[in-house]
């Protein structure tokens, strides 16, 4: 009887510390805020020199702009935009507008990595999505607008 006792009891202890550890790491993330790719570029210059070159992302919000301009898109439907035509939009320390956040006004590496403070804080791997999947890029790239805009998510390759 006490083994078993013993056993649901460490059962018991170690779901709580794994819940615990859990949400440490939610609250990392949440705290997290945005810092642009410019920032992303001090450790990664390979990949910020390849985003620059070759991602339409890294000019993602001109389009949306021009759009604007020319009448094409009412206020709101530009907004819905900038969901994924710039970083963080909508989101706690994301785009705000040009004036006040112009590092994030294009969709740059925290679009798809997540808020990058942590990690240029730390520099560790755990501090930032380093592994994406074709659901991260379905956040922007999902079939309605691959349709309707013939969008190519490029998961391996494009980005860097």
């Amino acid at each position: 009887m006490v083994e078993k006792t013993f056993g649901w009891s460490a059962f018991i202890i170690a779901l709580v510390f794994l819940c615990a550890v859990g949400a440490a790491k939610v609250e990392a993330e949440e705290t997290a805020t945005y810092v642009g790719s410019k920032v992303c570029a001090e450790c990664h210059d390979e990949e910020f020199a390849s985003y620059s070159a070759n991602a339409k992302k890294a000019h993602s919000y001109e389009s949306v702009e021009m759009m604007e301009r020319r009448g094409r898109l009412t206020d709101e439907e530009f907004k819905e935009c900038l969901h994924c035509h710039s970083t963080g939009y909508g989101k706690p320390g994301g785009f705000v507008s040009v004036e006040t956040t112009p590092d994030l006004k294009d969709a740059g590496c925290e679009v798809c990595h997540g808020p990058g403070s942590k990690h240029a804080e730390s520099g560790e791997p755990e501090d930032i999505k380093g592994t994406l999947t074709m659901a991260d890029c379905e956040t922007c790239h999902n079939a309605d607008r691959v349709n309707s805009f013939r969008f190519r998510p490029l998961i391996y390759g494009g980005g860097h």
